[in-house]
């Protein structure tokens, strides 16, 4: 365990160097929030019966934004992908460390590094927006209830990210595999619209699914949407998908390196 955690830290450090690319992303995640705010603002004036108020739904899009790295699938792995189609992965099956252990771990910290830059500074320019369109802050259980289902939401998405990496070792190119996961884990895990937008039965099904363990659980309960017993089951199922997927993932890798083969050199 002391060799994963030096592996984080390092790549802790090396993605907190890029304050610039950090700037950039802050303005574009506050822009992006407005227009999407403003948007929810003009179907709510125009009548309808909603599970989410207003004011939830903008809570849930402005801690979308503030942590929308840390909610990514698919970016954010370039050395990883780019290992697996140069064929250096031969040099990290060198390596005292579990491969899969080793790629989860850069996982977490390509997701965390950047989220640590990306999230204040976003968050102090939602709570400075007038009322109706600024964040509220929840009470003091909401706020460490959904502090833990973030943390479980990171390593679920860590472990997704890991069985997508493990299926460009079948394939030529990892265009089509990301393009994908892209459209699929973004609109089945509310990157899109909320699910609570959608029709009850569909909120039933998709509910269940991997996808909304990573960003939909713990905004909707930062937001107010899912509370009491409704929270608790949400962070359950959270859990399984982090084991279920944890367990496939190292499963599939040991299968899949069985039948590896590097050339050149």
């Amino acid at each position: 365990m002391k060799s994963y955690f030096s592996l984080f830290r390092i790549r802790m450090i090396n993605g907190l160097q890029y304050r610039a690319v950090a700037l950039g992303s802050v303005l574009t995640r506050f822009c992006w929030g407005i227009m999407e705010i403003l948007a929810f603002f003009a179907i709510h004036q125009s009548g309808g019966d909603f599970s989410m108020t207003f004011s939830q739904t903008v809570s849930y899009i402005w801690m979308q934004q503030a942590f929308i790295l840390m909610y990514n699938v698919i970016d954010g792995d370039q050395e990883i992908e780019a290992s697996i189609q140069d064929g250096s992965v031969a040099y990290e099956l060198t390596r005292p460390m579990n491969l899969y252990g080793n790629w989860f771990t850069r996982c977490l910290a390509n997701r965390l590094s950047p989220t640590a830059l990306n999230c204040l500074p976003v968050l102090a320019l939602a709570l400075l927006m007038p009322v109706p369109y600024g964040l509220k802050f929840p009470k003091a259980m909401t706020v460490v209830l959904f502090l833990a289902s973030t943390v479980l939401a990171l390593g679920v998405v860590g472990a997704i990210a890991m069985l997508m990496h493990i299926t460009m070792f079948y394939t030529t190119s990892q265009r089509g595999t990301k393009i994908i996961g892209r459209a699929v884990t973004g609109f089945f895990a509310g990157g899109v619209i909320p699910l609570p937008y959608f029709p009850e039965t569909f909120q039933k099904v998709v509910n269940l699914l991997p996808f909304a363990a990573t960003q939909s659980t713990p905004l909707l309960i930062y937001s107010g949407t899912l509370t009491g017993i409704d929270a608790v089951w949400a962070m359950g199922l959270q859990i399984f998908w982090l084991i279920a997927l944890t367990a496939l993932g190292y499963y599939a890798t040991k299968r899949t390196l069985k039948r590896v083969v590097v050339q050149g050199g």
